[in-house]
């Protein structure tokens, strides 16, 4: 969401502040210009830099060793498959009977491969009416790899003043929390996708509304983390480039996949399908006397409500007088709070 183009449009309003990272093609200019250099991290893990292209922001450089391995597997375990795939495309091309004739064939046989690992930029090919052939673009593959496991934190310098490096590093990390909550607002909880307003002012209204849900949601999760997997005390951060740990209780958890009571574990969505199934009924006698009466909860019912400010109490209570009586309706809701 937060893209060059965005940055310039949040300066031109002023008074609005972004946190983001940089792309790979950026880190690698920043690396070819001298800004970023490796020696940066041979006693830290991250450092703060500087570069014109980047007037009134900061940029935190960090060296994560775990990811600098991971990206440098997958890199190999790609290029072996391509390679694989190639070689057995120039096996159709060299062999004596049936051989794979005609540049145009020969290229469609090899973009194939090419789309299907996502590793052209790391090949020569050279292709001609009967000849195949390729080779790793070695120098280019060597100077991807000098920047496995960096990434470079961007962030408006006047709304980061009271933060050290650390900090930001930190901040930026705790963005996916935003992320697995705009993953609640399209998909999961609260589908907020296809929207069919028109006019900005409904738009507005139902985005409005959904942040709200989204706020709920949030203060949900916190509250009901002892009926999930949720970690209610995770350890505290020693080295903000290093990836996050669980703690032994979060990792008991998971794996009793039972809480503190012995009761089982919930999902946050399991969950919600759980309280789902409280009713609130409205029954209508004849004469037009009507009654509301809430379901009994069941033992994970109560105890999420528990958990919440407000007490649930299964009672009956009169209501007004309904014009059409003789009918029972009992709609369903997630939740029910007594009044």
């Amino acid at each position: 969401m937060i893209t060059s183009a965005r940055i310039a449009a949040l300066k031109a309003v002023g008074g609005l502040g972004w946190l983001t990272s940089l792309r790979a093609p950026s880190v690698a200019a920043l690396a070819t210009s001298g800004a970023l250099q490796m020696s940066l991290f041979d006693e830290v893990n991250l450092a703060e830099i500087t570069h014109p292209d980047y007037p009134g922001e900061r940029l935190v450089a960090c060296r994560n060793p775990a990811l600098a391995a991971e990206r440098a597997r997958k890199r190999q375990a790609l290029l072996v498959a391509t390679e694989a795939d190639l070689g057995e495309v120039r096996t159709a091309v060299e062999r004596e009977h049936q051989a794979l004739r005609g540049q145009d064939n020969i290229a469609l046989r090899v973009g194939r491969v090419i789309n299907r690992h996502k590793m052209a930029k790391h090949f020569d090919l050279t292709i001609t009416d009967d000849s195949f052939s390729f080779s790793r673009k070695e120098e280019q593959i060597a100077a991807e790899a000098a920047l496995d496991g960096i990434y470079v934190v961007r962030a408006s310098a006047p709304h980061t003043e009271g933060l050290s490096a650390a900090d930001l590093v930190v901040a930026y990390k705790d963005l996916k929390f935003n992320e697995a909550g705009f993953r609640s607002l399209k998909a999961i909880d609260l589908d907020l996708r296809p929207i069919y307003h028109y006019s900005e002012d409904r738009v507005r209204a139902h985005v409005f509304i959904c942040m709200l849900a989204l706020y709920l949601v949030w203060h949900l999760r916190k509250a009901w983390a002892p009926l999930c997997f949720t970690d209610e005390a995770p350890p505290a951060r020693t080295d903000p480039v290093a990836p996050a740990r669980r703690s032994a209780a979060a990792l008991a958890k998971v794996s009793a996949r039972k809480g503190a009571d012995g009761a089982p574990l919930h999902s946050f969505a399991t969950l919600i399908d759980a309280l789902g199934a409280l009713t609130r009924n409205t029954i209508v006698f004849s004469g037009g006397a009507k009654v509301t009466k809430l379901s009994t909860p069941t033992t994970l019912q109560r105890r999420a409500f528990e958990l919440l400010a407000p007490p649930y109490r299964p009672s009956s209570r009169p209501c007004s007088q309904n014009t059409n009586p003789a009918e029972v309706r009992t709609p369903r809701s997630a939740g029910v709070f007594a009044s």
